[in-house]
């Protein structure tokens, strides 16, 4: 299964809840932590969402 690791780039201030709530959900917390995950639907569906604010590499 492919992986990607997500960064997030932009600071969660004045952003709407759904979004912030996806940020933490993906596991992100501070600006500039990176986790890796597994490509799902689930998970894509997620980082469009929030693609402004985060940078994804495929690893």
């Amino acid at each position: 299964m492919a992986q990607v690791k997500v960064t997030l780039v932009k600071s969660l201030a004045g952003r709407p809840g759904d979004q912030r709530a996806t940020i933490v959900a993906l596991g992100l917390h501070k600006t500039n932590s990176s986790v890796v995950k597994e490509v799902t639907p689930q998970i894509k569906g997620m980082l469009h969402k929030v693609e402004h604010l985060v940078k994804v590499e495929e690893i």
